[in-house]
């Protein structure tokens, strides 16, 4: 039995009683989640949700979210989780192209889809958490609930290629990419992830990033939850609620990407918070620059920081820094999880050695089925067996990842190649610098050249030429910014990657 549903029946029969998921003064018990799931699995059977079809699901992080999740598995349907930071028109060209039968929204979201819904043939329920009840064709999640009171579903038997969800990328290029994650994607990345970190029912996962990201879903909440520990959810993030929790309910691993690292480490009176019960942090996104990393382990002193690689065409985390190399390997994203291989090759296709950057590839039981509707795609991404991801690094003697650039994150100034995050890096150093980002800038001479745009940590700030002579005593001189552009924030995904296209957009005042 693959189902990852089933993995509730297995819990109800060990610690029926344990806490499985909180949320402020909400606490479900695994005896409530059975409870509700197959209640909720026989509410959307009612529904015609069948085997294969797709179920949207548009929620803040809440209960619910994971409910859907094991219920849509139970049928053996098909969970789409929606980032609800877009906008209308991406998400009817998702829905749509999803082919999505149901959603499950909260009243937030219910104009919009209620715009939608005449553009999308294929959706025909739509399910409301909270809020007052409305008339068809809404259907009140709890109402569903409730006429199916005391109900059991088995769950469907499936094999390791079916589908278990589509998690849409990003959009960092062109139209955003339907993934389709299998239970055995699923199943590879919980065991690697209880492996590498030992999870078990002792842990409590606090999620405060969103759950329609691949991240804030797997790294680790479903393996924690697979594992029989719990799960706090934080409906946003918040960086002082974010410790509040960790301190009321003695988290033992958290997922940060880079902003909210440093929103956490920008929280006044940080050090009345009890932060000694983390055992892991779980980063990625970018690299850690060293500062930031002995801030982290200063405000968190029990834990290990573990930089990471990861996509959602892997279900993420496909690599950790592990403790003992925290400081030798700064810089490192570590080494693959268990199954996972990486190779790094060069543009013929063939491995490049020890010390030389290439594109990174990925083979393994984690990497995705390839792209929903989309088989041009997939042959150009999976080629040989091997996913091709797009990025460029390179690997030590010792095997150790070095993530150095996107394909198209790669500034070529006069020949050189220049990898951005060894700017960024060197900017990170500097004291009144909060975050940095580093694109390529069109030049008459070179045909590129680096434009730095830089966020100062709040009551400081540097002048232009400190910013240049700072970057001089450290790079190149090619390598040194020929332009700052001082911002407020930088434009983000919900993983934490710097959107160097939206950089791209903004003009130069001269």
């Amino acid at each position: 039995m693959h189902n990852f549903a089933s993995i509730l029946d297995y819990h109800l029969t060990q610690r029926p009683d344990a806490a499985a998921v909180v949320q402020g003064e909400r606490r479900l018990t695994v005896r409530d989640m059975h409870t509700r799931v197959n209640e909720l699995a026989a509410g959307l059977a009612e529904l015609d949700i069948r085997r294969g079809d797709v179920i949207g699901l548009l929620l803040y992080n809440q209960p619910e979210f994971l409910e859907v999740v094991y219920a849509a598995n139970r049928l053996g349907a098909v969970f789409l989780s929606l980032n609800y930071r877009l906008s209308e028109e991406e998400w009817r060209y998702i829905l749509g192209h999803a082919q999505v039968k149901a959603i499950v929204t909260e009243p937030e979201f219910v104009p919009a889809l209620d715009r939608l819904a005449g553009g999308l043939p294929d959706l025909e329920h739509r399910i409301l958490v909270g809020g007052a009840t409305l008339e068809e064709p809404w259907t009140g999640y709890e109402d569903l609930l409730a006429r199916h009171r005391g109900a059991r579903v088995e769950p469907v038997d499936v094999d390791l290629d079916d589908l278990q969800r589509l998690m849409y990328t990003s959009g960092t290029t062109s139209r955003p990419k339907g993934v389709r994650i299998t239970y055995g994607n699923l199943q590879a990345k919980n065991l690697a992830l209880i492996v590498q970190f030992g999870l078990t029912e002792a842990d409590t996962t606090l999620v405060c990033g969103p759950l329609y990201h691949v991240a804030g879903l797997d790294m680790p909440a479903l393996a924690t939850l697979f594992a029989g520990g719990r799960v706090v959810l934080q409906r946003k993030f918040d960086a002082p609620g974010a410790l509040q929790a960790i301190q009321d309910h003695g988290i033992t691993n958290v997922w940060l990407p880079p902003a909210m690292v440093n929103a956490v480490l920008e929280v006044p009176d940080r050090e009345k918070f009890d932060g000694t019960s983390v055992r892991v942090i779980l980063g990625g996104g970018e690299k850690t620059p060293e500062p930031v990393l002995r801030r982290i382990m200063t405000a968190f002193p029990n834990a290990w920081f573990a930089d990471a690689y990861g996509l959602t065409e892997t279900v993420s985390g496909d690599t950790f820094l592990d403790r003992e190399h925290a400081l030798s390997k700064l810089g490192s994203v570590g080494c693959p999880v268990p199954h996972t291989r990486i190779r790094i090759v060069d543009e013929a296709g063939e491995e490049a050695p020890a010390g030389e950057l290439g594109e990174i590839t990925l083979r393994g039981p984690k990497v995705f089925a390839g792209y929903w509707r989309d088989e041009e795609a997939t042959s150009a991404a999976i080629r040989d067996g091997w996913f091709h991801t797009g990025d460029i690094g390179h690997v030590d003697e010792d095997g150790y990842l070095y993530i150095d650039d996107r394909k198209k994150d790669m500034i070529i100034s006069g020949g050189e190649n220049i990898a951005t995050p060894e700017i960024e890096r060197v900017l990170y150093e500097h004291p009144a610098v909060l975050e940095a980002a580093v694109i390529g800038l069109p030049h008459p001479r070179w045909g590129e050249v680096p434009r730095a745009f830089v966020v100062f940590r709040p009551g400081s700030g540097a002048e232009t030429e400190e910013l240049r002579e700072f970057c001089l005593a450290r790079l190149a001189k090619f390598k040194v910014p020929a332009r700052f552009d001082f911002i407020g924030e930088l434009p983000r995904t919900p993983s934490g990657k710097v959107l160097k296209r939206h950089l791209r957009d903004i003009p130069t005042a001269d």
